[in-house]
């Protein structure tokens, strides 16, 4: 199987849409024999054709695309609702991703629970519910103020 077609495949089993993060997660490097799978992942979706991009670091299937846009209703001129859910709470999903891949403890505030990232809620993708105390110099702060770490 050429490595367009393990993305192709990754991206059908998740609804014909993914984030690189999700990509790299369950795509196996193995067998590609390249020393930059990531990247390796990020030009295939910018360069072959059967890929197109939402928005920052979410990509889709051409095949998928009329029920892509549909199912996130994403138009040209979007509703202020729809517009929050690939502005803020989209890229709280994004860094809470990326730090789970990377091995973090990630949190957001628990406020922002039951905000959407795609089709899941935020609360699903964190590893770490207490606050977490940041001390810098003589100064101490609590996550409590801060969207995602």
């Amino acid at each position: 199987m050429k490595q367009y077609e393990q993305v192709i495949e990754a991206m059908k089993r998740n609804g014909g849409y993914a984030t690189l993060g999700y990509l790299n997660q369950v795509i196996d490097f193995s067998k590609w024999g390249t020393k930059t799978p990531f990247a390796t992942i990020r030009r295939i979706v910018q360069t072959e054709p059967y890929f197109f991009k939402i928005k920052t670091g979410l990509w889709a299937l051409v095949d998928c695309k009329n029920e892509i846009l549909e199912k996130f209703e994403i138009q040209d001129n979007l509703n202020q609702e729809k517009q929050e859910v690939f502005t803020h709470s989209y890229y709280q999903g994004l860094l809470l991703e990326l730090g789970n891949i990377k091995g973090y403890k990630t949190y957001f505030p628990a406020q922002d629970k039951n905000k959407k990232f795609l089709d899941k809620l935020l609360k699903t993708l964190f590893l770490k519910n207490e606050r977490i105390i940041i001390r810098c110099g003589n100064l101490y702060f609590k996550t409590s103020t801060i969207t995602t770490v």
